[in-house]
């Protein structure tokens, strides 16, 4: 057993692909090749002299070895990077950074965080995803995502989160729909516009109207929140809109607010991380991120 020859980075492959479940994802996350990966696998074998993975179908799994080195390594390796993060200066650090976030977080607290962690972190390169909820969530708990931003409550067992802060909501409309509205009591008539039923501000909505005395005829659906501020704004019915992305609409007036629409509560926003992330970088950015005051 040549076990002197085994290098951390050895290591440090063995348990990308465990947590990320393909040589494939791992070489990504790595940023070097599936052949790569797959040499470094062959060379830790060849070095302890055991299977580490076995090939099911299309699949590779750990071997009872390999669960066990995964298990026995994953602290030990934590505690090492935590080591050299402490005796390092931060600033110097490199890597790349995966950051998720929804439409919302994209237009308030995104831009200013990205561009202070460019400034403080020159070395570090980003990749910022923008997503809705349910997949932000998935991305991360799948490690394709490292840190997520996202609306309402997130309670999943694989994941750590903070509360952020809130964001209002606003019923808003073009003035030529509003107008049409105060001259016609049917404001059943006139669609709503939301996001997906996947989307906190829907169930937020749907609340706001159940507890109201109004009762609109139909709700229309979109994914995306720049397409359906553009469709408000051409009078095709009301939007349901977060401040910070029609501040501009509503300085020059070509959205105004819904007379009598029921209040909503602002939409709440976390940070979130992998529960077992022991990746210093990473925790120290979302350490950061957890500061941040919507």
């Amino acid at each position: 057993m040549a076990i002197n020859r085994i290098a951390f980075y050895h290591l440090e492959t063995l348990l990308w692909i465990a947590r990320l479940g393909t040589f494939a994802a791992a070489a990504a996350r790595l940023n070097t090749t599936q052949p790569a990966i797959s040499a470094r696998v062959r060379e830790l074998e060849n070095h302890l002299g055991t299977a580490l993975f076995r090939r099911e179908g299309r699949s590779m799994t750990l071997t009872p070895a390999g669960r066990e080195l995964v298990r026995e390594s994953e602290p030990l390796w934590a505690r090492f990077q935590s080591v050299l993060t402490e005796c390092s200066d931060i600033s110097g650090a490199t890597g790349v950074v995966r950051i998720g976030a929804g439409e919302i977080a994209a237009a308030s607290c995104l831009p200013g965080f990205v561009a202070a962690l460019n400034r403080d972190l020159p070395r570090v390169s980003l990749e910022v995803e923008i997503a809705l909820t349910a997949d932000l969530i998935q991305q991360l708990t799948a490690g394709r995502t490292d840190i997520a931003f996202a609306p309402g409550q997130i309670a999943h067992p694989m994941l750590r989160t903070v509360p952020i802060g809130g964001v209002d909501l606003l019923w808003l409309a073009s003035p030529g729909t509003v107008a049409a509205m105060q001259q016609s009591p049917a404001i059943a008539k006139v669609p709503i516009w939301s996001l997906s039923n996947l989307s906190p501000l829907y169930r937020i909505m749907k609340e706001a109207i159940a507890a109201s005395d109004l009762g609109w005829r139909s709700v229309n659906l979109c994914n995306n929140m720049r397409t359906m501020i553009d469709i408000v704004l051409e009078g095709d019915g009301i939007g349901i809109f977060p401040r910070p992305m029609v501040r501009q609409q509503m300085a020059d007036g070509t959205l105004v607010p819904v007379p009598g629409a029921p209040a909503m509560p602002p939409v709440e926003f976390r940070v979130a991380v992998r529960a077992a992330e022991t990746d210093p970088l990473i925790l120290a950015i979302f350490d950061r991120a957890a500061q941040l005051d919507l």
